[in-house]
């Protein structure tokens, strides 16, 4: 056991700097490295990290599939679904905020699992990951085309999605500094509508706005809060999974912030909002004003934006001139997507080719930071979106969808992991909790939460797979859900054979926990207070705020 940090002498070399400078190669001596690459440019600022955290990933997940959620399984399921996953997120996003704050490294997740896991789960999840965002962009293209036809029907959506794929390639020229800018954009936008929606949605409610008057908890009487059973709670996972994917790209982006150290705690902070306010009241609010079954709630799938709960309740209440507005907003938000799409798969597949897990080429950084081998297969898949002038889009696009539907578990429930046996080894080798530069608010317990939550969402997807809702068992229905399930299992296997390694997991005495540090110089008189339940209300406004 080594040293702790009372006994610990002091050095100078790169281990004990006091700060690590901001530009410097945080992966210099991680023995794991073996295709050596430029670094990635770290431009993304706080406010940058901040926007991404709140509003990032907010798409057409929420805006659109929340209506298929709602009618399978009523606004009690929905809401109910919803506060699962989404305190699920809140612990995970957390655990993974402490370990990209100690290591702003290339690839995040992925990187923890392969050091502090298996490197063959890690191969897993994170070809997973990089799959499921490369058949994600094609859809949100194709739905920024379909969101447009919300006004303009008679043009080809082959056109819209062309405009946008040229504007993501624009994008892509300016580096992470340019996602980061759109980003913050089109996040501020998609912030501003949900608030005024919920605004509306209140004075809907109590009858202010068209003639249905007051709800107030009509429809949870009337049609009732609960639909189709257990089966029906269930099936609200997926949906809610797809919503919330994304959450996890603060993380991915720590290796390109100007300062992790500050921007990864105040971003993952803000997560706690993102969850509570523009999720779980929007959705609350939602099942007040539209009745479950509405019959237009059972065409909200893709980006069928005409069918949007939001759209519907805005319609049902006669207001006229906002429906078009709102699908500003959504258009918007499946850009946003389509946006994130390109920086989740490149980095993510970077980081694998860097580890000797992929293709060499696809480690090259060029010299303004862009992982450009990574950007050109990212908008080659793309182009897989004109598959939308097909009479077969429906099908082609249900079973790309499926390879990524399942992913966010696998790659969630994964970071827990890594965090659990992160501590385990921080422990073991002679460290303390207080050398940490941050904290998760929940510690070891909210990871083992979360691990636990995302395995009972896994089985409760298989239930739902294996027994769909108003149609018997199948094979096709079964891997429509399911599909990313027997893709990660042959990807470990497959590795597994590969390496010749059949260890199920590093031993805590042999985790690296040393390359691509930050500094955890510790001031003995800097401890931090006793945890009193005196001092708690104090702590928690700490941790939110």
């Amino acid at each position: 056991m080594s040293e702790s940090p009372r006994e610990r002498p002091i050095s100078l070399d790169k281990e004990t700097l006091p700060i690590a400078p901001a530009n410097s190669d945080v992966e210099l001596g991680d023995p794991g490295i073996l295709v050596h690459a430029a670094p990635l440019a770290r431009k993304l600022k706080g406010r940058h990290m901040q926007m991404i955290a709140i509003g990032g990933a907010i798409g057409a997940g929420l805006f659109v599939g929340s209506g298929s959620a709602l009618a399978t399984g009523g606004p009690g399921s929905l809401v109910l679904g919803y506060i699962i996953i989404g305190s699920m997120l809140l612990v995970t996003v957390q655990a993974l905020g402490e370990l990209a704050v100690l290591f702003p490294v290339n690839g995040a997740f992925f990187t923890y699992v392969v050091r502090f896991v298996d490197p063959s789960l890690g191969f897993a999840v994170g070809w997973d990951y990089a799959i499921g965002w490369l058949t994600v962009l094609p859809f949100e293209l194709t739905a920024a085309g379909i969101t447009i036809q919300f006004w303009r029907a008679d043009i080809n959506i082959g056109v819209w999605v062309t405009v946008f794929l040229f504007l993501l390639c624009i994008i892509q020229v300016f580096g992470v500094r340019g996602y980061g800018e759109v980003e913050f954009f089109l996040s501020a936008i998609k912030v501003a509508g949900l608030i005024g929606f919920i605004i509306l949605g209140v004075v809907i409610d109590c009858g202010g706005v068209g003639s249905q008057g007051y709800l107030g908890a009509k429809y949870w009487h009337d049609p009732g809060a609960f639909a189709n059973g257990f089966k029906g709670f269930c099936s609200v996972f997926v949906v809610a999974a797809f919503a919330f994917g994304g959450t996890e790209l603060v993380g991915l982006a720590a290796a390109e912030a100007e300062n992790p150290r500050k921007s990864i705690p105040d971003a993952t902070k803000q997560v706690f909002w993102r969850i509570s306010f523009f999720y779980i009241i929007s959705l609350f609010i939602l099942g007040l004003i539209v009745p479950d079954t509405n019959e237009n709630l059972i065409n909200s799938t893709g980006a069928n934006s005409k069918y949007s709960p939001y759209v519907i309740a805005i319609r049902l209440a006669g207001i006229k001139v906002l429906p078009s507005i709102f699908n500003v907003v959504i258009t918007v938000s499946v850009i946003s997507v389509a946006n994130s799409c390109t920086f989740g798969s490149t980095r993510t597949m970077q980081a694998l080719a860097e580890r000797g897990m992929g293709p060499k080429q696809l480690a090259y950084v060029d010299s303004k930071g862009r992982p450009l081998y990574g950007v050109v297969i990212q908008l080659l898949f793309g182009t897989l979106a004109f598959i939308g002038e097909s009479n077969k889009q429906d099908i082609v696009f249900n079973w790309l969808l499926a390879l990524s539907g399942l992913s966010f578990f696998f790659i969630w429930a994964a970071i827990c992991l890594a965090h659990i046996r992160f501590r385990h080894a921080w422990k073991a080798q002679g460290h303390l909790k207080a050398e940490l530069p941050y904290e998760a608010m929940f510690g070891v317990m909210g990871s083992w939460y979360g691990l636990v939550l995302n395995i009972l969402c896994l089985i409760a997807t298989f239930y739902v797979a294996l027994f769909p809702i108003g149609a018997p068992p199948s094979a096709s229905a079964f891997f429509s859900y399911y599909l990313a399930g027997p893709i990660v299992i042959a990807l470990y296997l497959g590795y597994k054979i590969y390496s010749g390694t059949w260890q199920m997991w590093i031993h805590s005495r042999d985790m690296d926990i040393t390359s691509g540090r930050r500094s955890i110089a510790l001031d003995p008189n800097d401890m931090p207070a006793e945890k009193t339940w005196k001092n708690m209300p104090l702590r928690v406004f700490h941790a939110l705020f």
